[in-house]
């Protein structure tokens, strides 16, 4: 059962007179990657490594560091806790002294890991978006419906009625899907969008 990050945690620890400190934050997208790197880029650090999983997809950066000594031990952190759609950044400060490949690997991987301790993990719960179709009539039925479960949703208005689309739980799906054969008379059905992995 994979877990995410309820919210943005931190955690700063000194090794031999260098500073380090984890952000680590759940995300939805690589879009969401891009925008938190980018409102926590400091010019300050000496070194700002990371790794973020999203499902199957991974990616590390040792950014400067040698080769496997950051972005790896981060990455490891995050698959060691059952963790994805998380994204853990750890910023370095030099203090003048060398921590060579071992302590580096410890030092990343162990700020990381503190941090990732200290976060409220919460059960992913795998949504699909989904679309339908229905008269004006129908929508009052079907809005509340899906106000009443607690649904994420846009309505777009046409001429011919609304169009909806919706992210669901997977067990929300089967009992939308009757509702709208039923509200609709089998006129409508709800259709699941493939998403692709990128």
């Amino acid at each position: 059962m994979p877990f995410t990050l309820e919210a943005l945690t931190t955690f700063e620890e000194e090794i031999k007179k260098s500073r380090f400190q984890a952000l680590a934050t759940p995300i939805e997208n690589e879009q969401d990657v891009k925008d938190f790197l980018d409102k926590h880029k400091d010019i300050s650090t000496t070194h700002q490594c990371w790794a973020w999983k999203l499902g199957h997809d991974v990616r590390f950066n040792d950014d400067g560091e040698p080769s496997g000594t950051a972005g790896r031990p981060i990455l490891a952190t995050i698959e060691g806790n059952d963790l994805t759609n998380v994204l853990v950044l750890v910023n370095r400060w030099f203090g003048g002294v060398k921590l060579g490949t071992g302590g580096l690997v410890r030092a990343y991987g162990g700020c990381a890991g503190q941090c990732l301790q200290q976060a409220t993990k919460i059960e992913l719960i795998e949504k699909k978006e989904v679309q339908f179709k229905c008269y004006f009539n129908e929508w009052a039925i079907l809005q509340y419906e899906l106000t009443h479960q607690k649904i994420e949703f846009q309505e777009q208005y046409t001429a011919d009625g609304v169009e909806v689309l919706a992210k669901l739980q997977l067990p929300q799906i089967q009992t939308l899907a009757q509702k709208i054969q039923d509200i609709t008379r089998g006129r409508e059905a709800l259709k699941i969008e493939e998403v692709s992995d990128v």
